[in-house]
């Protein structure tokens, strides 16, 4: 059916979804994944380069985790405020700046702070996408955004492919530092686009008129931080001697809960927050679903290089089939309605891939691990939209925002403890029993989705809501 036009100030728009809001939303939300894969392939000429050993460069990785996971609620929220143009414009101006900073970097100091600057600018595009599809679901009074939900679920995971391809490329015909130059173009076209799209927002007034100004809580957003930043230190790399951090963590988290619950205007509403068990749900899922992906992204990319014996190259090219399978499985399961069968059909994808990873050896034939490659490929595409199709019907419409933003935080936290379980699991050197190590905490953590999704009634309802075009 067509959808019907109206005019608004002299231009006419249509009444269902802006499709010209879809081309900044893709590019600004893939600025994080391509900047999380195209590292990849970059780490090893730049620690030639600097004459860094690896657990100097391994920051460059951890710099932009820590950013985004720190960023995203806190961007979120003040989108949630201000709109999402204010921040999608200051954000990828960022990106822009931090890919100057890359590019010109003096040492490796400057290069892991133009990572932390990325992080930050990358924090927007997300948060600012589910935003714009909550309020172009109240301007046209369709709350269904499976199709949009779909295009950027498919971006993204399309992105992921791509990146370390691309960047090989781009080391290939310009040395590594074209990898943070890219982020200058990427950044001008995501503004041009972001300036002449995206919905203009009413004039905010000062926080003394009890505007929207007045809704920064900075204290509760200083202890939040102070609290995820000492706490994704320790799990970064678990040791004695750093005993202090989740004291850290835990007394800040103590202060946080305290503000919240009595700030007027809270940072998280920890009172809906804690009442919206559905939603609460939804990041357990989240944080479980991500230890066992990248899991399967640090671990056994390390296993097949250190003990199967191949080039890292073909390391990548064994996973593309877990990421094509994803994006044809997003695809077609992405306009269907409700979120349940989404779900589990990735939590039975997860155990299917960690029981037969427990089966593999450095004798398997390489077809074994192209198969492992296909399996996970179905809670690849599965799970990503499960996970934004619940958060979305379940968040408070308020703070869409900042609820996408705390989602992408749990899936930092799970790729954080995922890294710590990798490291612990292999030791000196990746080998097989270790790989096996893995493998069983993996499988525990996806028999841990598997309850959480089978015992949340709450998603019934929502697999009952027909999907509509967006």
């Amino acid at each position: 059916m067509t959808d019907e036009t109206i005019t608004v100030r002299g231009h006419t728009r249509t009444a269902g979804f802006d499709r010209r809001l879809v081309p900044p939303m893709i590019l600004g939300s893939v600025l994080n994944p391509i900047n999380s894969t195209i590292i990849a392939v970059a780490l090893v000429p730049i620690g030639t380069a600097f004459g860094a050993p690896s657990s100097q460069t391994a920051w460059l990785v951890s710099a932009l985790y820590l950013a985004t996971a720190l960023g995203q609620p806190i961007v979120g929220r003040l989108i949630d405020i201000f709109g999402p143009r204010r921040l999608f414009l200051l954000s990828t101006s960022l990106v822009g700046v931090a890919g100057v900073v890359g590019t010109l970097a003096p040492n490796l100091g400057v290069l892991i702070a133009a990572r932390v600057l990325l992080g930050f600018g990358t924090c927007a595009g997300y948060p600012a996408a589910m935003a714009l599809l909550r309020s172009e679901a109240k301007r046209t009074g369709r709350d269904s955004p499976a199709g949009v939900l779909t295009t950027l679920a498919v971006a993204n995971q399309t992105i992921a492919v791509v990146g370390p391809l691309l960047g090989g490329l781009l080391i290939g015909v310009g040395g590594w530092r074209t990898t943070f130059a890219l982020n200058i173009p990427l950044a001008a076209v995501a503004v041009t686009l972001g300036a002449l799209r995206l919905p203009r927002q009413p004039s905010v007034r000062t926080a003394a008129r009890g505007g929207p100004a007045a809704q920064i809580d900075l204290p509760g957003m200083g202890l939040f931080a102070a609290m995820l930043f000492s706490l994704l230190l320790f799990l970064m790399n678990l040791r004695t001697a750093d005993w202090y951090l989740p004291v850290v963590a835990v007394a800040a988290g103590a202060g946080f809960t305290v503000r919240e619950l009595r700030a007027k205007t809270p940072f998280i509403d920890l009172r809906v927050l804690g009442g919206n068990v559905p939603l609460l749900a939804t990041y357990g899922r989240a944080l479980v679903a991500y230890v066992v992906s990248y899991a399967f992204l640090f671990g056994f990319t390390q296993w097949t290089e250190e003990s199967y014996g191949l080039s890292p190259f073909h390391a990548g090219l064994v996973q593309m089939p877990m990421f094509l399978v994803g994006i044809a499985v997003s695809v077609a399961i992405g306009r269907r309605g409700g979120v349940l069968g989404k779900l589990l059909l990735g939590a039975a994808g997860q155990i299917a891939a960690c029981a037969l990873m427990l089966t593999l050896t450095a004798g398997s034939p390489l077809w074994a691990l192209l198969a492992l490659g296909v399996v996970f490929g179905v809670p690849q595409g599965a799970n990503n939209l499960g996970l934004q199709n619940s958060m979305y019907f379940q968040a408070d419409p308020q703070r869409t925002g900042s609820s996408a933003g705390l989602l992408r935080t749990f899936a930092y936290l799970g790729a954080m403890i995922a890294s710590s379980a990798t490291a612990a699991s292999f030791g000196q050197r990746a080998g097989t029993a270790g790989m096996h190590h893995l493998a069983w905490i993996m499988l525990v953590a996806a028999v841990l989705y598997l309850l959480i999704t089978v015992f949340d009634r709450s998603l019934r309802r929502l697999s009952t809501e027909p999907a509509r075009e967006a």
